[in-house]
């Protein structure tokens, strides 16, 4: 029988329809539209399946154009704009019922040595010391309708541990800072560039929530409307989906009813390995 890591496995490999056309499956990740990390994990894989085995993503950034469907595939058409001698350049269109939904650039190079630094990993207790999300959201279970909840409680295949819990229901307004551990939650045997497809899925999880943070709002409150905007991702250094790394996030800045949103990922022994940049819709509905 299949297992959820499995199914996150099987829709991340696209099925290739044509020399720059690809179709991949989704999941209902519980949101009512289709998870918008799961259409940038896909569309980076399209856009990687067209280039050199001896190129690597270093960057992509990517636009949410309108929410999408998780009942029916999406089209993910490769426009190969630049294949140059260090670096490769493409961009996807994501298509459902012959409308873009989703639309990337991503940016390609073969791996070079040269000078580094980074900063520091924030202190943090070890993901061993932190309660995992399942059992916190099982805290919350009850308060949710029975067909909500079934959603809410299904088994993911990303295991994450919040450093900093929150009460979904009844946010308290904080310093907008998050850190989180997270990893697929088995062992898997793939191409980087595979690994680097499943972590654009997973820095779309809890970004957009943190520039809520200072205002008291969430998801679940009837008179918020968030959305995903933009989206972009450097690849600083190789690493495994399947090891803890740490996702570090803050907002310096709400304004015009959009959130600004940063993060970093570490491994666990302190490495940068990406950094990531958000702008996300927060908008408060008037009370009926």
């Amino acid at each position: 029988m299949a297992s959820v890591v499995d199914d996150l496995l099987q829709v991340i490999e696209l099925e290739q329809l044509e020399d720059n056309l690809f179709r991949g499956d989704t999941i209902d990740t519980g949101q009512g539209s289709l998870f918008g990390g799961l259409v940038a994990g896909q569309a980076l894989r399209a856009a990687a399946r067209t280039v050199p085995a001896d190129r690597m993503a270093h960057s992509l950034h990517a636009y949410f154009l309108r929410p999408g469907s998780v009942d029916r595939p999406v089209i993910y058409e490769v426009d190969r704009i630049r294949d140059g001698r260090g670096f490769t350049t493409r961009r996807v269109r994501a298509i459902q019922q012959g409308r873009a939904i989703f639309s990337l650039s991503a940016s390609f190079q073969v791996l070079e040595e040269g000078p580094e630094h980074q900063s520091a990993m924030p202190d943090v207790p070890p993901p061993e010391a932190v309660e995992s999300d399942e059992a916190q959201r099982l805290q919350f279970a009850e308060r949710l309708p029975e067909a909500i909840k079934t959603l809410f409680l299904r088994e993911r295949p990303i295991e994450i541990r919040p450093v900093q819990p929150v009460n979904m229901f009844q946010v308290e307004p904080v310093e907008p800072v998050r850190h989180m551990w997270f990893r697929i939650k088995e062992s898997i045997d793939a191409p980087p560039a595979v690994h680097q497809a499943i972590l654009t899925f997973c820095s779309d999880l809890s970004l957009m929530t943190t520039a809520m943070l200072p205002h008291g709002m969430s998801f679940w409150q009837p008179q918020v409307q968030s959305a995903s905007i933009d989206h972009s991702i450097w690849f600083l250094r190789p690493c495994r989906v399947d090891e803890w790394l740490l996702y570090s996030m803050d907002s310096p800045s709400a304004a015009g009813a959009r959130g600004f949103n940063r993060g970093t990922i570490y491994r666990q022994d302190g490495t940068m390995v990406a950094a990531t940049a958000q702008e996300g819709l927060m908008r408060v509905l008037p009370k009926s």
